[in-house]
């Protein structure tokens, strides 16, 4: 005889995996629907372009709400997280990055600083030096050390100021819990942002060259 496989009971129901045929029904902004059968609140959630989702099976009747569903995860994930830094021991993680980084791992880097710093981590950042690099002017080396963090799109602020290290210059990072933490869609905002202001600065660049240029 086999064994009926158990649910797990975290999963979220959504849209017509539900099971109640009668819920109670919130909208996407608060609003009260009051209580629909799951057909005319499938119906309703179709209608504004978004999911049913089940919100709390033990209710009587169920409630659902319509909302997004990778909106729902996302915060139900980011609730989960400000509950784990409360309840574990803040580490300090360590990002290097060297002067020529290519701009993709450098931006690869900054994401998995701005997920430390989600996670209520500190973050050393190192950039290490080499060669001709350590004998570089300190500011020049500082600017780029700052480029590098200007990636950060998470807030934050400084807990260890810029000083040398032995791997060359380092500082560390902790998120400013003064300012809320970005949800998904405002971290994707920055970045294509970014994008734009560094077309836009190397354009700029380019046309006074070549007014310089023309001026001659």
């Amino acid at each position: 005889m086999f064994n009926e496989r158990k649910e797990d009971p975290n999963k979220i129901h959504i849209n017509h995996e539900i099971r109640a045929l009668e819920l109670r029904v919130m909208g996407p902004d608060g609003e009260n629907f009051g209580i629909l059968s799951k057909r005319d609140a499938i119906a309703k959630a179709e209608e504004l372009g978004l999911d049913l989702i089940e919100v709390s099976a033990k209710a009587i009747p169920p409630v659902a709400k319509i909302t997004d569903y990778g909106k729902f995860t996302y915060e139900l994930k980011k609730k989960q997280r400000e509950i784990k830094v409360h309840s574990h021991v803040t580490e300090t993680k360590v990002a290097q990055v060297k002067i020529g980084t290519g701009e993709r791992d450098k931006e690869l880097k900054a994401e998995r600083i701005q997920k430390w710093l989600l996670d209520g981590h500190r973050v050393k950042v190192d950039l290490f030096l080499w060669g001709r690099y350590k004998y570089m002017e300190q500011s020049f080396l500082n600017e780029r050390l700052q480029r590098f963090l200007d990636l950060v799109l998470v807030p934050y602020k400084v807990a260890e100021s810029v000083k040398k290290s032995p791997k060359g210059l380092s500082c560390t990072l902790e998120r400013d819990k003064s300012k809320p933490a970005p949800t998904i869609e405002e971290l994707q905002a920055l970045k294509e942002k970014r994008v734009v202001d560094v077309k836009k600065e190397k354009s700029d660049k380019k046309k006074k060259q070549e007014d310089s240029i023309n001026t001659i």
